[in-house]
């Protein structure tokens, strides 16, 4: 059931309960993995060598959700750190080869999840879609950069 009345943020945060609800169903579970460090595997993977700063930045997580993920993901040895050899107090962070394996694994799924999620959408809908994401993200991290707070 849709409410056409229901306010924009209430619109946005039952779309993303929605989507997300199957990961943990689906994969979470089986995996013992949290959609938050699903989230930061999936930008390792492509991303290998990015700092926990600059993984909050990206996801739009907090930095104590970032250091929870990194957590989990350490303790079930699918993470590595390396120090940054540019600065010493940032650490580079990829994924193991458990890590690595796991990805892989995991990958296909949350694709097929996403051409299932986007499947009603002719490719112009679509198209839009992401535009208005991308500059509501945008507009928000500018504010937030403003406010000398990490986007």
């Amino acid at each position: 059931m849709n409410s056409p009345d229901a306010p924009l943020f209430s619109k946005l945060v039952r779309l993303m309960n929605l989507t997300v609800r199957p990961f943990h169903d689906q994969v979470g579970r089986q995996h013992q993995l949290t959609l938050n460090e699903w989230r930061v595997m999936a930008l390792l993977a492509v991303q290998p060598g990015l700092s926990a700063a600059r993984l909050s930045e990206l996801t739009g997580l907090d930095k104590m959700s970032i250091s929870r993920a990194l957590a989990g993901l350490t303790a079930q040895d699918r993470l590595q750190r390396s120090p940054d050899p540019h600065d010493q107090r940032r650490q580079c962070l990829q994924l193991s080869p458990q890590g690595l394996a796991l990805h892989q694994q995991i990958q296909p799924l949350a694709n097929e999840r996403e051409a299932e999620l986007f499947r009603g959408l002719n490719p112009a809908r679509r198209m839009r879609l992401e535009k208005s994401l991308d500059d509501l993200i945008e507009v928000l991290s500018q504010e937030q950069a403003l406010r000398g707070r990490p986007h």
